[in-house]
């Protein structure tokens, strides 16, 4: 029979996590690294990632690398591969969790008449871009592996529209750039999942609801937000440690090009 542990255990896993200095990587990361693997961690956030891999090295014992990358770059991709393969000899997990936002840019209007050209260039080509290339380049190392892991992280606004309702003034509402670039991605798994079915590499979606945060979050919207789910409130981020686990382990080796969806209930009705 075999043991819970051993089903969920990522014991000398090779993980990479793009976006990993992000507020969901440094989650994930943390319960990947809990669960033994050793994770790759790809950030443009130097300082921050660096830190991230002490923490997991200190505190789990494992061999974390951090690497500033930009992944909608073919040339950084390529060294992201060779650096991981001449540390660890192999790459088992690849997690599509990396997200360009708005936010980060000078060029924001999340009004759809008025959406900049320009921001849609930098945020779908980017962003869709970055995906690909991870899953090209270290897909094409796991078919001659013969085995392999491919998690993308979409979000609800990948799958129904914006209820614009919830959002008032708030400018809090995703703009139309993020639910083009969620979409894709829940498509983009179910083609990979086909392309390499007889390569045994898995490939799955990760749908996640809306994550709670007291800085920038309203009383007004989460309460707005929170009666739109069936459970009546935000996730938390620890919310989606059981999910990336789940996917990541032998626990789902009867799953590919499916959409593991975990919003509260969201989209359910």
């Amino acid at each position: 029979m075999t043991k819970v542990e051993d089903i969920f255990s990522l014991k000398n896993k090779v993980v990479i996590l793009t976006g990993s200095a992000g507020k969901l990587g440094w989650q994930f990361s943390h319960i990947l690294s809990a669960a033994g693997a050793n994770v790759v961690l790809v950030d443009l956030q130097n300082e921050k990632n660096k830190r991230l891999e002490k923490i997991l090295r200190d505190k789990f014992h494992t061999k974390p690398t951090s690497l500033t990358l930009d992944i909608s770059n073919i040339d950084d991709v390529k060294k992201l591969v060779s650096h991981t393969i001449k540390k660890y000899k192999k790459i088992d997990i690849l997690i599509n969790n990396a997200h360009l936002s708005s936010r980060s840019h000078k060029l924001r209007d999340n009004k759809f008449e008025e959406y900049p050209i320009e921001l849609w260039d930098i945020l779908v080509t980017k962003n869709l871009l970055g995906i690909f290339l991870c899953s090209r380049e270290i897909g094409n190392l796991m078919s001659k592996q013969n085995n392999g892991n491919i998690i993308n992280i979409s979000s609800i606004y990948g799958l129904v529209g914006p209820n614009q309702k919830i959002y008032g003034k708030s400018r809090l509402n995703s703009p139309v750039s993020y639910s083009v670039n969620k979409g894709g991605v829940v498509n983009l798994t179910r083609y990979l999942a086909s392309y390499w079915s007889d390569k045994k590499i898995r490939v799955n979606t990760l749908t996640l609801g809306g994550v709670l945060d007291q800085k920038t979050h309203s009383k007004t919207f989460v309460k707005n937000y929170s009666e739109k789910t069936i459970i009546g409130r935000m996730a938390d981020i620890h919310d989606y440690d059981g999910a990336i686990l789940f996917l990541s382990s032998d626990a789902s080796s009867y799953m590919t090009g499916s959409n593991l969806i975990v919003d509260g209930g969201w989209t359910a009705w």
